[in-house]
């Protein structure tokens, strides 16, 4: 039987640019997908936030130059809180996977400050 999950991500780029912003998002897509097993067919939905320093292009762009044009995406500006973390991308993906699946969320690059919790290693 299948179940709706969420999924959780979150990046950093270095620098506010269209090519840097289209490739970090696509880095952490794939990421959360071969973590977790996921194909298109899974997907239901993707919530893509960032934050306010980062103007130069939507990150949801990166999920559509992937071929994943069936999919609903939806763009949103992250909090500017002072004690934030800058230059970042999150994401939030609903999916269908087997029920009792053990998701693994996904953390790249200074982002992995966002989620101490989950002991994952910084990946580049």
């Amino acid at each position: 039987m299948k179940r709706v999950y969420g999924i959780r991500g979150a990046t950093t780029v270095t620098a506010n640019t269209k090519e840097n912003i289209i490739e970090e998002t696509q880095k952490l897509l794939q990421a959360i997908f071969q973590a977790n097993s996921i194909t298109a067919e899974n997907l239901i939905s993707i919530i893509f936030t960032s934050t306010k320093d980062l103007n130069a292009e939507f990150p949801a762009k990166a999920a559509r130059i992937m071929g994943l044009t069936d999919i609903p995406l939806l763009g949103c500006l992250e909090a500017d809180v002072p004690h934030g973390l800058p230059f970042c991308i999150r994401v939030l993906l609903h999916v269908y996977l087997d029920e009792g699946a053990k998701i693994k969320h996904i953390y790249l690059h200074d982002a992995v400050k966002l989620r101490p919790d989950l002991n994952q290693e910084t990946i580049s």
